[in-house]
C-alpha cells in the first residue's frame, strides 16, 4: 500500500483503528428505530410517525467550546462528549422534544484511535444519558490546520414532538412561577473566562483537592447535566409554560428567549445554591453580578416557567423523582428583561 498520504500527515490505518476503537461505545447509544449500522456512507432512522398525530422534528447543534482546552490541559477526554450531547439535547428539549438521533463530528491533527475512543465513549454515555441514538459522525485528521495534540468537536441532535404540544413560551403571563434545576458545575460555558482567571495562574493548582473531594481539574470538567430524564415526564403530564437551558448568556440572555415582549423575569438571588467554583471566579475575577449573570449558570442549568395551579404538583412530580428544584423566581409585568432582587426585599 502506497504510503504518499501517511507521509503528508494522514494515518489512514489509524483511523481503521479509530473506527474499531469507538464500536462498542456506539453500539451502547441505540434505539429500536436505527436501521443502519457504523461505517456507512449514511445513517437510517425510521421515525416512529405512527406514535403521533403531527409530529414534528426539532433540530440543534453545537459544540463543547474552549472547555476542549481543560481537557488537553489535564489529557482527560472522556467526559467531553457527554458535553456535546448536553449541549444540543438540552436546546431542543425545552421545545418539548425527545431526542432521537445525534451525530458528531470531530477533528484533530491527528488520529490517536486511543484518545478518539475516549471522547466517542463520553458521546454514547451522553446519548444513553439523552435516550438517543448515535447512529453516525465523522473523524477528520487535518494536519497542519489543528495544533499537535487538540482536536475540535461539533454535535447534531435531531428530536420529535406533537406540533400542538410544542413549547414556546407563548402562554408565559405576569403570575407565573419561574423554577430553576440546578447545573452540575460551569457546564461548557465561560470557559475562555475561566482560562484566564485559573490556568497557568501560579495561585492555582488544577490537580489539587479543591471542593468535596474533587480536584479543581474535576470541577473544571464536570460533565454538563442532561435534564431528559428529570424532565421528559414532566412534559408529557404537566408541560411547563416556557423552558431556558441556561447556556452561554447565562439568565440575562436565556430567559428572555423564551418571554413574550410584555413579560419580565424577577429572579430572587439566594434563593437558590450557588457553587463553590462560582464563588471562586468571582473573587479572583473582581466579577461583577452583570459578568456573573451574563457569563456562567451560576449554579441553575434549566428554567421552568410555571402556571401557579400547576405549581404544586410540579413541585410534587419532582420530589417523587428525588429531583432537586428550586423556587427562584416569578414573571411580571415588563419588557423582556430579567431583573434581579435579593431575597426579602
Amino acid at each position: 500500500m502506497g504510503d504518499a498520504y501517511k507521509k503528508a500527515g494522514v494515518n489512514i490505518e489509524a483511523g481503521y483503528q479509530a473506527v474499531k476503537e469507538i464500536k462498542a461505545h456506539v453500539a451502547r447509544a441505540t434505539r429500536p428505530e436505527v436501521m443502519s449500522s457504523l461505517g456507512g456512507f449514511a445513517a437510517l432512522f425510521k421515525l416512529p410517525i405512527e406514535q403521533y398525530r403531527k409530529p414534528v422534528l426539532v433540530s440543534g447543534t453545537d459544540g463543547v467550546g474552549t472547555k476542549l482546552k481543560i481537557a488537553f490541559e489535564l489529557n482527560q477526554h472522556h467526559t467531553i462528549g457527554i458535553d456535546l450531547v448536553a449541549m444540543c439535547a438540552n436546546d431542543i428539549l425545552v421545545i418539548g422534544a425527545e431526542p432521537l438521533f445525534f451525530l458528531d463530528y470531530l477533528a484533530t491533527s491527528k488520529i490517536e484511535p486511543s484518545k478518539v475512543g475516549q471522547i466517542v465513549a463520553g458521546i454514547a454515555e451522553g446519548c444513553v444519558q439523552a435516550g438517543c441514538a448515535l447512529i453516525g459522525g465523522e473523524t477528520a485528521e487535518m494536519p497542519g490546520f489543528y495544533q499537535a495534540g487538540e482536536y475540535d468537536l461539533a454535535g447534531f441532535c435531531v428530536g420529535i414532538v406533537e406540533q400542538d404540544q410544542i413549547i414556546d413560551g407563548s402562554t408565559i403571563e405576569p403570575g407565573d412561577v419561574i423554577l430553576g434545576l440546578p447545573s452540575s458545575g460551569l457546564h461548557s460555558n465561560g470557559f475562555s473566562l475561566v482560562r484566564k482567571l485559573l490556568v497557568g495562574n501560579d495561585k492555582f493548582d488544577l490537580n489539587a483537592i479543591f471542593d468535596q473531594g474533587k480536584t479543581l481539574g474535576e470541577i473544571l470538567l464536570t460533565p454538563t447535566r442532561i435534564y431528559v430524564n428529570a424532565l421528559k415526564g414532566l412534559i408529557k403530564q404537566l408541560p411547563p409554560a416556557g423552558m431556558a437551558h441556561i447556556t452561554g448568556g447565562s439568565f440575562i440572555e436565556n430567559i428572555p428567549r423564551v418571554l413574550p415582549g410584555s413579560c419580565n423575569a424577577e429572579i430572587e438571588l439566594g434563593s437558590w445554591p450557588v457553587p463553590a467554583i462560582f464563588r471562586l471566579l468571582a473573587e479572583e475575577g473582581q466579577l461583577t453580578h452583570s459578568d456573573l449573570y451574563n457569563t456562567f449558570n451560576m449554579g441553575i442549568g434549566m428554567v421552568l416557567v410555571v402556571k401557579d395551579d400547576l405549581l404544586e404538583a410540579t413541585l410534587k412530580h419532582f420530589e417523587q423523582l428525588g429531583e432537586p428544584v428550586y423556587q427562584i423566581g416569578k414573571v411580571t409585568a415588563g419588557k423582556q428583561q430579567v431583573i434581579f432582587k435579593e431575597a426579602n426585599q
